[in-house]
């Protein structure tokens, strides 16, 4: 039986995909900073009828060491690690650079950059041991296509900067004739707790109301978002692959939908 190990997935779309993995027969290695969601999350992954087995590790994906604990465990567990996907990240205060802390900027970066620059490093060590190899994919998000707003500069940087080093580090194992692949995960916009707290402390962002707009036309759940990034997953065998949700097909389906059918997911997201 295969396995993932996902960071940053008790709820969001890493919990969806960890979801997905586990219907599909695969052991799954769930990673968060609560405990409390984290057991939650385990217990329900374990719910999962004819799914694969689950397990937790609280580890914080700004320390190499933990990070290190969370794969040894992982293999300890399940034998082998075949997907490693760093999806832990945090949004930013929508503010200017300038009205930032250093606080906020070190923790968006520690965990939006650094946390998938040391999840890669160590996956691939781990990979690199296994006569299989293994997938490692990392998340893009906002600014990994050079788009800019005001009040999404240090979250655009630290995406777009993910993107280069995921594609130079997918040549570095074509050049060393590695096992191991590496991809990207672009899930478009998915309207979750995550565009409206920021930093991972509930700090509020108020989105302007024509963002608001936009995001209800295209946005998705992340459930829906999780089983097409999964089935992808499980069919690739390619480095440097780029997963993308929203094609430019797909965004001119949900205008024209939106003519039909009007969603509120900012309403959803409130009551939560």
């Amino acid at each position: 039986m295969k396995t993932a190990v996902i960071t940053g997935s008790t709820r969001g779309l890493g919990f969806e995909m960890a979801k997905e993995f586990c219907r599909c027969g695969w052991n799954v290695m769930l990673n968060g900073v609560s405990e409390e969601r984290l057991e939650a999350a385990v217990k329900a992954l374990e719910d999962i009828e004819g799914g694969g087995s689950a397990a937790g590790f609280r580890a914080d994906v700004t320390s190499a060491e933990q990070l290190r604990e969370l794969a040894d465990l992982a293999r300890e567990k399940f034998g082998t690690v075949d997907i490693w996907i760093n999806n832990a990240g945090v949004n930013q205060p929508l503010k200017a650079v300038w009205e930032l802390t250093e606080h906020e900027i070190d923790t968006l970066l520690d965990i939006d950059l650094r946390g998938a620059v040391m999840g890669s490093r160590i996956a691939v060590q781990l990979m690199e041991d296994q006569p299989l190899g293994g997938a490692i994919y990392n998340l893009e998000g906002y600014g990994s296509n050079d788009a800019m707003m005001l009040g999404f500069n240090m979250y655009g940087t630290s995406k777009r900067a993910v993107t280069h080093f995921t594609v130079a580090l997918a040549k570095e194992l074509e050049e060393r004739g590695s096992r191991v692949i590496a991809g990207r995960l672009s899930p478009g916009i998915m309207v979750t707790d995550f565009l409206t707290n920021a930093s991972g402390t509930g700090q509020k962002i108020e989105l302007p109301e024509k963002t608001k707009r936009f995001y209800n036309i295209v946005a998705e759940t992340p459930d829906i978002v999780a089983r097409f990034f999964v089935e992808k997953m499980l069919a690739n065998q390619k480095n440097n692959v780029h997963i993308c949700r929203l094609t430019t097909g797909r965004l001119l389906s949900h205008f024209v939908t939106a003519m039909f059918s009007k969603r509120d997911y900012f309403a959803q997201t409130d009551r939560k």
